[in-house]
This record gives C-alpha cells, structure tokens and sequence, in this order.
C-alpha cells in the first residue's frame, strides 16, 4: 500500500511515545509479562480477533504495492488495467475497515483488561494495614493507580496492536523484496541499519537530557504545590517575592534543557528521512540501469520504492513503542509490589461473635513499636470496666493516640494483648470490632459526598431527624443550615471551604450519629474556640453516660471529671487515678495542670 497507510502512532503526554524519551527498564520484564496475563484471564476475550485483523492489515499493506507494479505493468503494456485499479480501491477500503475494526475491538479489550486491573490493585489497596499507608506517601500511591496503570492501558490499547500489525508488515514486506529483487532489498536494508544506528546516537544523548527535564520538573511541580497550598503563609512572612524567584530559577533551567531535549530529538526524524530519500534515490538509480538493461519492469521498479519507503519507516516507531512497552512493564511491577504487600491479618477461622459489645476493657503487658528501635508503649497494663470515662493524658510522643491505634485494631501489639469483655480483640472480626467504636481523631476526614451523607458515613438508610439530631447534639447544626444547600451541600476537597473547627464538630456529629457501646475522642476539642468545646463538652456528658469512652486532650480542663485519668511518659503509666487523687499526688500531672490553669 502506498506510504500513508504506515502512519505512526500518536504521541502522548502521560506516558506514551515521545521520540528520544527513555524508556523506564522493568526489573524482570519476563516474570512480570506472565503476572500481567494471568491478571487479565477473563477479560482478553477477543485477542485472537485483534491478532487476525492485525494481519490482515499488513496483508493490505504488503500486497497493495504489489497491484500498483502489477497496475503500471498493464498500462505500460497497453493493456486495460481496470480489474486491478477496483481491486486496488477494494484493497483500501478494505484496510481503512480492518484497521476500524482493529481499533474498536482493542479498545473495548484493552479497557476491559484495564478495569480489571484498576478493580484488582484498588481491591488490594484496601485490606492493605495503616502501617502501609503510613511508610508510604500519598502521591506516590495515587500515581501507581493512576499513571502506572494508564501506561499499562496505552501500551495494550494502542501500542500492543502497533506492534503487531508492524511486526506482519516488516516481514512481510522483507518477503517480497527479496523475491523481486536481492541486489535492491540489500540497498534497503544499508538505510534500515543506519536508522537504526542514527536512533541509538540520538537516544543516547537525549536520554539524560530528558532524565534531567523530568527531575526538574518534579521540583518544579513541588515547588508549584507548596506555594498553592502554603499561599497564605507565603503572604503573612512576605516571601512573595522569594517565591516567584524560586519559581522563574527551575522554569528556566526547565526551558532550557527541554529545548537542548527537543533540538537532539528533533535531529532524528530529519536525518531519518534524508537517509530514506538518499535510499529511495540509489534504488530509483539502480532499477533504471536494470530496467535499461531489460532486467526489470517497471512496474516492479514502481512495487519496490513503495515497499522501500514502507519498509525503513516502522523501525523507528517501533523502537519508541519498545520504550513505551519497557515503561508500562515498569509500572506493571509497581502495582504487582503494591498487591504483594502483607494485607491486614485475616479473620481467625473460628472466630468469636461480638453482638453486644459491653465496654470492658483491659490492657495487659502490652509493649509496642512503630520500628523496632523506638518502642512507643513498654509493658502497659490498665483495666476499664464498661461504662467508664477514661482520660489519657501526657506530652508529645508519650504514646497516647497509640493506644487507641491498638484498641481499634488499626495495629496489632508487638507483645502482650489488648482484651473485649473478656476476649483478645484479635478473636472478634475485624468489622464487628470497628463497628463497636465511634471515633472522633485529630485530623477530621471529610469525602466529596454530601453534608447528610458524611455524617451518616458507614451507616444505611438513617432517617433526616436522627441525623439532625446528632448535629445539633454537636453544636454543627447551626453552621450546616448556613450552608448554601444547607444539609445536601456537597463538600468539595474534603471540606476545604469550612473551618477546621467546623470540620471538626461534622466528626463528632458522626460519631455521636454512629452511637457506638465506646467512644473514642482524640483531641476532639483542639480545634474549636472555647465557646464551642463548652458546647461539646455538655453534648459529651450527655452520650458519653453509660457508655466506656477514652478522651485524649492536651486541654487537662477539658477532662477533669473523667473517672479514670491516666498519664503517660515514655511509654509507660507514670500516674493513674481519678483529677482529686493526681491534684493529692502532686506529681507530673499536678504540675501540667497547674500550668496550663494558672494556678499557684
């Protein structure tokens, strides 16, 4: 077919084919290629299609030139040449539907084969501990599931069929070249070889061009995401003008390395293209002296500088496939070493019913770590019978909100155990577990859902009253019905348009909604003005009477009638006892409050 019909595949900005970009080297392209198939069984249905019609593309490519030598013949003959002319326009036809077709179904298949990854990797990422999560960062994760994997559907649904339609066509092509003529198929393939060496040459030097482009880029993009999320601090010190500079100092460097990148890839396709034409012209040459010579029609003088011009093309496209192809493999093995990761321990197979979860809870010899060489709790042992408040108290880092990680089962103990009315909590079922507890943490999270809806997170079907009720409960009532939709605003970026202390009374209005037999409130009042706490505080009493709960506060006012107060230092229990019996004992908790209350 004539030259058109090769055309390249388009570039892409996320991770698809861009001349001279190095491609990211997979560790075990070979294990990870068979992973990636097993994954997708039941959803490649309709690869042996893609397969065929990839074929029967190249079969139209291959064979077109052929006709137009054929074509050329009969009309040089003086023969009509009208059979093969419709023959010829039924050939076009016929690829521009194939090649239809081919898109079409690998689209659909490669989509398929997408979902099923997305749908396996987010399942993964859910039953993965917190303990990942916390080693992690966010937008490291984020991009496994979104970019790694777009690189995984643009090397299945565009390159994959790229691939395999060159492959055909190459071979194809190499077939019937040598058969109309060697001596001109070795003058094609002296072109083939120095593309090919020209391609090594010019890769070479972009590829730290373009590993120093993205580098910069990434500072760049942070530099951007600070400044934007930290704009009202950049204000207040007055580093507007640092901060602009920062920023105009890597755009440069950005520029001009992009350019030196863009000037050293744009060498490529030029030079190709001079040394295709000087290719064409030594064939053209060449087949006139055989043509002169009665060697060799011209018809097929016609059929070969098509399949030459044909020929020397895919190589380099296919070299920029091969790239994308190594850099989706790498992003395959990112999500495979996210699904490998530990999940969260299983259910035990007999494990034991929690119906009615009474509040009795006892710590006994219990020592943790985050890393083995900082333990954060050293042999802690208390009992809380059901229906207590206890406060846990102390400074920074003593191990106050570890405890709680422990009781909620966000982590397991490294010794000792943590006991539910009378049973290890690792005998119950994760779910029924957590579904006793309503918890209120620092760091209030909010979902792009509805007012209703968060508050009502984790629960079905809750009637509007009760769900008012608990806001008002709250003390968020008030602010809610300000909202423009009051109730059914739908909170964007996690609430980013309220409060910190607004954000923080919807929390506790959940918990308050979700009426758990325990309550969980750590640092539920650090972020609201004193007015508000005292709100709290009279809605605390009144959901907290009957029911175990555990308050963590740096504010000691907040909870001096707390049946149970415990402080901690070092990881360990240093005072334990009712406000009265630690004011009496005179020690470390004494001393905080004091301080903090102004008392002599």
């Amino acid at each position: 077919m004539a030259d058109n019909t090769m055309t390249p595949p388009p570039a892409r900005n996320n991770g698809g084919l861009r001349r001279g970009v190095p491609a990211e080297k997979p560790k075990n392209m070979k294990g990870t290629l068979k992973r990636l198939y097993e994954l997708t069984k039941g959803s490649r249905k309709g690869l042996g299609w893609i397969l065929l019609l990839s074929a029967c593309a190249s079969a139209s490519s291959v064979l077109s030139p052929y006709l137009i030598g054929e074509a050329v013949n009969a009309i040089d003959a003086g023969n009509p040449a009208v059979r093969l002319i419709l023959l010829l326009a039924a050939f076009y036809v016929g690829d521009w539907l194939v090649r239809f077709l081919q898109q079409f179904f690998m689209a659909s298949i490669g989509q398929r084969m997408i979902l099923h990854i997305r749908m396996a990797l987010f399942g993964a990422m859910k039953k993965l501990p917190l303990s990942y999560f916390d080693r992690k960062q966010h937008g490291e994760l984020m991009s496994r599931l979104t970019n790694d994997v777009d690189n995984i559907s643009v090397t299945i649904s565009d390159s994959l069929a790229q691939l395999m339609t060159y492959a055909f066509t190459i071979v194809g092509i190499l077939v019937i070249m040598i058969s109309l003529s060697p001596l001109l198929t070795c003058i094609a393939l002296v072109s083939v070889v120095l593309v090919f060496l020209l391609t090594r040459t010019v890769t070479r030097h972009t590829r730290k061009l373009y590993s120093s482009q993205q580098a910069i880029l990434g500072k760049l993009n942070g530099h951007v995401e600070e400044s934007v999320s930290g704009l009202s601090m950049v204000k207040a010190y007055g580093r507007e003008a640092a901060m602009v500079e920062t920023f105009e100092e890597n755009n440069e460097k950005l520029c001009k390395v992009a350019t030196q990148a863009m000037v050293w890839s744009g060498f490529l396709m030029p030079l190709t293209n001079v040394i295709n034409n000087f290719s064409y012209v030594a064939i053209a040459i060449i087949s006139g002296i055989m043509a002169a010579k009665g060697t060799i029609e011209v018809g097929m003088i016609t059929s070969f500088l098509l399949y030459s011009r044909q020929f020397a093309r895919p190589f380099v496209d296919i070299a920029n496939i091969y790239n994308n192809f190594q850099t989706a493999v790498a992003g395959a093995e990112r999500v495979f070493e996210m699904m490998d990761e530990e999940p969260e321990p299983a259910d035990r197979e007999d494990p034991v019913p929690l119906t009615h979860p009474k509040g009795d809870i006892r710590f006994e010899h219990v020592t943790f770590a985050y890393t083995k060489e900082k333990p954060v709790l050293r042999d802690i042992s208390f009992h809380i019978p059901e229906g207590t408040q206890v406060a846990i108290v102390g400074p920074t880092g003593s191990g106050k909100t570890t405890i709680i990680n422990l009781l909620t089962r966000f982590y397991d103990v490294n010794g000792g155990a943590v006991f539910l009315d009378g049973h290890d909590i690792r005998d119950y079922p994760m779910q029924s577990l957590r579904e006793a507890f309503g918890v209120v943490l620092q760091d209030s999270s909010l979902f792009e859902m509805s007012v209703r809806d968060n508050l009502s997170y984790g629960q079905k079907d809750v009637p509007f009253e009760k769900i008012q009720a608990a806001a008002v409960m709250a003390g968020a009532d008030s602010f809610i019905t300000r909202l423009p939709q009051g109730y059914d605003t739908v909170l964007a970026q996690g609430g980013a348009a309220l409060s910190q202390g607004e954000r923080q009374l919807l929390t506790i209005a959940r918990a308050i909604l979700a009426d758990a037999p325990i309550l969980i409130l750590d640092e539920a009042t650090s972020s609201v003005d004193t007015l508000t706490e005292q709100k709290i505080q009279r809605a605390m009493r009144t959901i907290t009477k009957g029911r175990t709960s555990f308050l963590i506060a740096h504010r000691l006012s907040t909870i001096r009638d707390s049946d149970v107060i415990i402080f901690l230092r070092d990881g360990k229990i240093a005072e334990k006892g009712t406000h009265e019996e630690l004011m009496a004992l005179n020690g470390e908790y004494a001393g905080m409050y004091r301080t903090q209350t102004g008392m002599e």
